[in-house]
């Protein structure tokens, strides 16, 4: 019988991580799960600019999910390698398969191993890319999760020097931003993705009791085998977004999808959101990533289409753009930006450091603590995605290292300075936390009550806050994100590679967005 004729899982090609070192191999009888994305059946066009009619989660899922005559394929292909298949999403694209470690190696062309980092760290691991049937492969975008290696880091940073320093509740900040009044987000559903750590009802009614903020709906929802499981210094991530968001829309339901740091359950943790017919978020808050070359090819392609089913879906996704200054902590010290918040279909969310008194803002200026060792904002010109539409004109540069015209990070900011942080409850301590991963849920908590008070969803928001007066936007126009100051990333008038358009000013970007979507409507 002629040997099975297979091709290359394009962008699946892996490296160990550095500093790794092999250890032994995988043990034939462990049990291997792996999700794979195929492509769509049809896709779609632009993302519909926010507050325009989108899709349904239904009909969406029929037009653009993957066809029968895929997923049927997938499923032949598990059964001939003695995999067994446990989920199937069509309006996802996905099928989960598991089986022994020797099964799912034939299957897919490759060797498993453990490796141990530097550090000690032990991950599953693979090195080279897959391979899958000529007949298959054409119809796959990725396979997912038989590398488990974290693929992302919390973008959160506690105080760590002691002198005094100021610190707001998240109502301060909103006050301090002009947030609307009148709305609490009721109506919304905030999702937020976590890959690690969990949160304690008695710790976050403590809290909201002592805002005096009616305690929201909080649902946690498992990804994965992902749990909510609070113990651990992922604990500060998951408590800083829900009470940020929470304080901002005590109104709107939270549900909090946990799932494994890894490419797969960053995925389908993304995916079960976007798709999620039950809790139908309107918003999705993320503040975890790493660096955009950092991740497979595959892997990108497929959260980037998980995104941009998001925006097709009229769901605003609000993503943190890293704590690690312009180089976002890759030891290479060259220019990165964080991945996801470089994907075009989210808004990046940046950092600054704010200075009030009084119930008014003194002073804001990009967040910059690395001479201390406390980060600072992420930001910068994507190398892999290309100037999307909405920043023709916004002013963004080539990347000083490659040339390329490449999207700008980030889109809007807020206050991140763990020295002029949110205070929080974590673990039964009230503590002060920053970095953009506070940035993240506080506009998701904004969004919401856009939502709410224009009476339908943002969406895609992308295009309005790029075509937004300048009112709606307070204009950082000092600082940079990079230890030396002779970075090419500082900010100015307008968009800037640290700050984007600003940190908000609520009320006149609730004016600017209702006068535009009075214009959309007559148009």
């Amino acid at each position: 019988m002629p040997a099975e004729k297979r091709l290359a899982v394009r962008g699946s090609e892996r490296k160990p991580m550095p500093g790794a070192s092999r250890a032994e191999a995988v043990k034939g009888d462990e049990i291997v799960r792996a999700t794979v994305i195929l492509n769509r059946r049809h896709e779609p066009g632009a993302p519909p600019p926010g507050g325009l009619k989108h899709e349904s989660r239904q009909h969406y899922g029929v037009v653009h999910g993957a066809t029968s005559n895929d997923l049927g394929a997938v499923e032949r292909f598990a059964h001939q390698h003695g995999l067994t298949v446990s989920e199937r999403h069509p309006e996802r694209r996905s099928i989960v398969v598991s089986g022994r470690a020797d099964a799912i190696q034939r299957a897919f062309g490759t060797e498993l191993a453990y490796y141990v980092t530097k550090g000690g760290a032990r991950y599953r691991g693979r090195t080279g890319g897959l391979t899958l049937p000529a007949t298959l492969a054409p119809s796959v975008m990725a396979v997912l999760g038989l590398d488990n290696r974290p693929v992302a880091k919390p973008h959160f940073r506690r105080r760590k020097r002691t002198a005094p320093a100021t610190s707001f509740t998240p109502v301060q900040v909103a006050q301090l931003y002009n947030f609307p009044s009148g709305v609490n987000g009721a109506g919304q559903t905030i999702g937020i993705i976590e890959l690690g750590g969990g949160y304690s009802t008695a710790d976050l009614s403590a809290y909201f009791l002592a805002l005096g903020i009616a305690e929201p709906n909080i649902t946690a929802v498992s990804v994965d085998g992902g749990q909510n499981q609070p113990g651990g210094d992922a604990d500060g991530e998951v408590m800083l977004d829900i009470e940020v968001a929470g304080s901002i829309a005590p109104g709107a339901n939270i549900v909090v999808y946990f799932a494994p740091n890894t490419d797969q359950g960053f995925h389908d943790a993304i995916a079960t959101a976007a798709h999620d017919a039950t809790n139908q978020p309107s918003i999705i808050s993320i503040s975890w990533g790493g660096p955009e070359d950092s991740w497979t090819e595959q892997a990108r392609n497929a959260m980037d289409a998980a995104l941009q089913d998001a925006a097709q879906l009229g769901i605003t996704v609000t993503v943190a753009a890293g704590d690690d200054g312009s180089t976002d902590g890759a030891p290479d010290g060259l220019l990165h930006v964080d991945f996801p918040a470089s994907d075009p279909n989210v808004l990046a969310c940046g950092g600054t450091k704010l200075a009030a008194s009084g119930g008014a803002i003194n002073s804001e200026v990009v967040w910059n603590e690395l001479a201390s060792n406390e980060g600072a904002t992420g930001g910068g010109v994507s190398k892999l995605f290309a100037l999307p539409s909405y920043q023709a004109s916004a002013g963004v540069p080539v990347n000083p290292e490659t040339n390329f015209q490449g999207r700008g990070v980030p889109d809007v900011s807020g206050d991140a300075d763990p020295e002029t942080g949110y205070q929080v409850r974590v673990d039964g301590q009230n503590t002060v936390i920053g970095g953009t991963s506070a940035v993240a849920p506080l506009w998701a908590g904004l969004v919401a009550l856009l939502n709410q008070q224009i009476g339908k969803p943002l969406g895609f928001a992308n295009p309005l806050m790029y075509q937004a007066a300048e009112s709606a936007f307070i204009d950082i126009t000092l600082g940079g994100n990079n230890a030396d100051q002779n970075s090419p990333y500082q900010a100015g008038k307008d968009w800037d590679a640290c700050t984007g358009l600003g940190s908000p000013n609520g009320s006149a970007l609730v004016d600017a967005l209702l006068g535009k979507s009075a214009s959309q409507k007559g148009a």
